[in-house]
């Protein structure tokens, strides 16, 4: 059967329109007319091409002009649109000139509030997302030494902007006398892990708090209402349940289980500390054993690996894949859809951004990045103590150096990669939880952490 027969529905309706069901219908209707469009002369058999030029010139002249002008709401988010435009270039496998990083190094540091922490712009109050933003984009461009970026984070004061955060239940205000948003508590164990700063006491209660932000939808939302919000009271038990807060939404969802990721570390060394009797540590042994073992976290065995080809032809589509998503499809919305023919991509016709997560999107469909038993080995064999911290409480380098190497651990799967449209639209694989290459993470990492990455081909 061709591209161009596939019966392509509308998502149903039950008969009570909205605003937002019309929308949908609206979009739909777009997207169908543009899928015909782009089917219509298929007889070749090539398969979509992804405008890589067009992407690339798109960034660039955003990078060195400045955004537009319909951009400058997004003042408070400059570390965010640096991000996006550097992940883009990565994710599509192109350098920046030593020139250009040097710039991007002082404007982001020129963001780094004095109490620690970034803010969205020069001047303005530190926030976690923008955080996040401006250690990841320091990750690609920055390097060691003084104007490097790397040295010049002030992880002191980050950590006690962090600590200055956090709330009785394990939450995190996103800045000074703002709101709870799961999306922060991300951001800020992306950063806490990147630059070796996680603690105990900076992880005690997220597991719980994050745990309770799940609705009956499946999904995760924002955050959730702690029992201090009714009755004007601290909250006395982390564990005891609580109605979540709006619905589940797929960003709020990733960041959620991101970040149930990230602290599998802590969740680990709790086990090992459940000797004292503590009902909360007992509690989350049985969650880290259900996780660990109950779950499919490793790669597939040698003859799934064998069989799963990477290949551009049709039928290799039919192999078994246990992902959870159908990747030619995800890969052909990206492309068919997505690509405005102005340069960069959008999450939906008519809008006019989302170039990286498209790209991102379009990469992890293209890959399949996991953590494997084999390359965690690997980095506990090359891992090496680090004589000035030595003096350090034990229990806190246990849990970095947990942290490092399940970060670490995730890698490509070999032999299952697949491209929609041929190995020309081939993007670099990205690391899942971080959204940045494995090149730049594991630098990032390796500085913070005074360890050597043992060789291995990077996603």
């Amino acid at each position: 059967m061709s591209h161009a027969q596939r019966d392509v529905r509308p998502t149903p309706v039950d008969g009570y329109p909205t605003y937002t069901s019309r929308q949908q219908a609206t979009t739909e209707k777009d997207l169908k007319a543009r899928l015909d469009s782009v089917l219509s002369d298929e007889d070749s058999g090539s398969g979509p091409l992804l405008h890589r030029k067009l992407h690339l010139d798109f960034l660039l002249r955003n990078l060195r002009q400045g955004f537009p002008e319909r951009y400058a709401s997004q003042d408070a988010s400059q570390p965010w649109l640096i991000f996006w435009t550097l992940q883009g270039f990565s994710v599509m496998g192109v350098g920046l000139d030593e020139r250009t990083k040097q710039h991007t190094i002082d404007t982001l540091l020129a963001m780094q509030h004095p109490d620690g922490g970034f803010a969205g712009g020069p001047g303005q109050f530190a926030h976690l997302l923008p955080t996040y933003a401006a250690v990841c984009a320091l990750a690609i461009v920055g390097r060691p030494g003084k104007g490097g970026g790397w040295d010049d984070i002030d992880r002191e004061n980050m950590y006690e902007f962090f600590m200055s955060l956090k709330q009785p239940d394990g939450s995190f205000l996103v800045s000074y006398d703002a709101e709870v948003d799961v999306r922060g508590i991300y951001c800020l164990l992306v950063v806490a892990t990147m630059l070796n700063i996680l603690t105990p006491e900076l992880l005690t209660g997220v597991p719980e708090f994050i745990a309770s932000c799940q609705t009956y939808e499946g999904g995760f939302g924002s955050a959730s209402f702690p029992e201090w919000a009714f009755a004007g009271a601290q909250l006395k038990d982390s564990t005891a349940p609580r109605p979540p807060l709006g619905e589940a939404h797929g960003g709020y969802t990733f960041c959620a289980a991101a970040s149930w990721i990230l602290l599998r570390p802590l969740l680990r060394w709790l086990v090992q500390m459940q000797a004292g009797g503590s009902a909360g540590a007992l509690h989350w042994s049985k969650v880290y054993w259900r996780l660990e073992r109950g779950g499919s976290w490793h790669g597939h065995g040698a003859e799934e690996t064998e069989k799963a080809r990477e290949s551009d032809h049709e039928s290799d589509w039919d192999d078994v894949d246990d992902s959870l998503l159908n990747r030619k499809a995800l890969q052909e919305y990206v492309l068919y859809a997505a690509q405005h023919h102005a340069g960069g991509l959008v999450d939906k016709p008519p809008k006019r951004y989302h170039t990286l997560y498209c790209l991102s999107g379009l990469s992890a469909a293209q890959h399949r990045v996991v953590p494997t038993a084999e390359r965690k080995q690997e980095l506990l064999g090359a891992w090496k103590p680090v004589e000035k911290e030595s003096e350090r409480d034990q229990t806190i380098l246990d849990l970095r150096k947990a942290a490092f190497i399940d970060t670490l651990s995730w890698v490509e799967e070999e032999g299952t990669s697949k491209y929609v449209g041929g190995a020309q639209n081939r993007l670099n694989a990205t690391h899942p939880l971080a959204n940045l290459c494995a090149t730049h993470i594991q630098g990032i990492m390796a500085h913070f952490y005074h360890q050597t990455i043992p060789h291995k081909r990077a996603p």
